[in-house]
């Protein structure tokens, strides 16, 4: 007995800075505050009872009563809680041990010395019938409470502070308020038959030998109920980079969402997407010859709308800086101008469209455009248009583990140049096959057109001279899943420039790990 009061007050004592959430029940038994119904009616020996932030010994058989409080410490609950199975253990070995003293050699007739202090008394320590079924009923008004309760915070809505308080308990209480943060390691071994392998991802292996693609740390936390803070930064051997950094909103009226900040703009299918995800090791060059090797990305803001159709569509518009050579190539790329007008920003529209094709068959349809000024002359701008098609087949109404998918993409884009206008176009289809969640295969097939002049003619292209004839590049990869939080690649490739005398063979193994809390990824 002396060690559960000790363990209480030192428990009770600890909690004390803690903050209160909302007590909603009138009586103890349940302690629905932590969560559930953790007791029962009875649990031993013994009546606590809180009242007036004070702890009281009330008996000898251990029914919780009514408390007087309507907001109680979290954690002093959780102290009493403790202290009440200690107590509750204690007593219970004690009784089933005065039960077993006849059995163990003492008789029935054996004098009993009524002096004790723990000897039952009928009169004033055991419950009567009526005191029961009154007990009964105040935790049936409780049940009762709660359950109508619970519908009514579910519909507050984000609109009131109630949302943030109610039914959260003490989950909320203790949530933590660090982000969540995932390290995702990308490294990879290539060979390639010549120096100058043509490769534009800037996260691409580029060399023989050892690459570390990628060290990204993602961090992801909702601020409030009016927004999300997403991150992703880049560790690499040459330095660290913000890849992303931006805020989404939560509670924007009319299907309405809004991003501020650096982000991927979300042009097309691959651009938006980071080598976690892709299909394989290396970037498709489309990508790196229209937008760089980062992908397009920069600051600015983004608005979407999700439109009330019967099938989801999607529509999306943002405006970004237009420089960067790696990540605006075809526009203001690398060289620092000025924003002279509104006309001086990038602007990207796109519709996202997803059909439903049953329950095994799935199609993503995506339509966008981006403009903006380009650095070879007052007022040239470029316009870059594109179309994206993803079909997933996945057998879920037999409850099979394969999964086969089919992605293309194509880009078309137009440059204004001193006294000409180029065009051109670009693109890449693949296909995935997944027998198993452990294994799957690839092939990817890539091909780019020079660009061309008004007349048709091959046009003098400053952004890549010697890009003159087509090219097309064939890969193939089989892939290794250990977890889902590791994955082993091994990819062939054959890249073929037509304006090269031999074509360009790479091998390449590669391997990837995640640590940390990440979020599913988009479909």
């Amino acid at each position: 007995m002396s060690v559960t009061v000790v363990v209480s007050f030192l428990l009770t004592a600890i909690a004390g800075p803690f903050p209160t959430v909302p007590w909603v029940p009138k009586h103890l038994p349940t302690l629905r505050s932590l969560g559930g119904d953790l007791f029962s009616t009875s649990i031993a020996k013994g009546v606590w009872r809180y009242g007036n932030g004070s702890l009281e010994h009330c008996g000898k058989d251990l029914i919780l009563r009514t408390i007087s409080c309507r907001r109680v410490h979290t954690s002093r609950c959780l102290a009493i809680f403790v202290s009440l199975l200690i107590y509750a253990n204690s007593a219970s070995t004690t009784a089933y041990a005065q039960a077993q003293e006849p059995a163990n050699g003492q008789g029935e007739d054996q004098p009993v010395d009524d002096t004790a202090e723990d000897t039952p008394s009928a009169d004033t320590d055991l419950l009567t019938v009526d005191e029961l079924a009154e007990l009964e009923q105040a935790m049936s008004e409780d049940a009762a409470a709660i359950a109508d309760q619970r519908p009514a915070a579910a519909a507050t809505g984000p609109s009131g502070n109630q949302t943030a308080r109610a039914g959260s308990g003490i989950v909320s209480a203790l949530q933590s308020m660090n982000p969540d943060i995932a390290l995702i390691v990308d490294v990879a071994v290539a060979a390639f038959s010549t120096e100058d392998n043509l490769q534009t991802g800037g996260h691409d292996p580029t060399r023989s030998g050892f690459t570390l693609q990628q060290l990204e740390m993602s961090v992801s936390k909702t601020v409030d109920v009016y927004f999300r803070v997403d991150g992703n930064i880049i560790f690499s051997q040459f330095g660290v980079e913000v890849e992303e950094i931006y805020a989404t909103t939560l509670a924007l009226p009319g299907s309405l969402q809004a991003r501020i900040g650096q982000f991927l703009t979300r042009f097309g299918r691959i651009n938006a997407t980071h080598p976690h995800t892709w299909s394989f090791v290396d970037q498709t060059f489309v990508i790196g010859r229209y937008f760089g090797g980062e992908g397009n990305r920069g600051l600015g803001m983004e608005l979407s709308y999700l439109t009330p159709l019967p099938w989801y569509v999607e529509v999306l518009a943002s405006a970004t800086e237009a420089g960067g050579e790696s990540t605006a190539r075809s526009f203001f790329g690398g060289q620092s101008l000025p924003l002279e007008s509104p006309l001086d920003v990038q602007s990207t529209v796109a519709v996202k469209q997803f059909f439903p094709l049953g329950d095994d068959w799935s199609l993503l349809w995506g339509l966008s455009a981006a403009s903006g000024p380009n650095a070879t002359g007052h007022d040239n701008r470029t316009d870059i248009y594109g179309t994206d098609v993803f079909i997933k087949y996945r057998p879920i109404s037999r409850g099979g583990d394969s999964s086969v998918e089919l992605q293309t993409e194509w880009l078309y884009r137009r440059r204004q140049v001193p006294r000409d206008l180029l065009s051109d176009l670009s693109g890449y289809v693949h296909g995935v096959w997944r027998w198993n969640p452990r294994w799957g295969v690839g092939a990817r097939y890539e091909l780019g057109l020079p660009a061309k002049n008004r007349d048709g003619d091959v046009g003098s292209d400053d952004l890549d001279s010697e890009w003159t004839e087509n090219r097309h590049r064939i890969s193939a990869a089989l892939t290794y899943w250990p977890t889902e939080f590791s994955r082993v690649r091994l990819q062939s490739a054959v890249d073929i420039p037509e304006w090269r005398d031999d074509p360009i063979y790479a091998a390449m193994l590669a391997f990837e790990f995640n640590i940390g809390a990440h979020g599913a990824h988009k479909f």
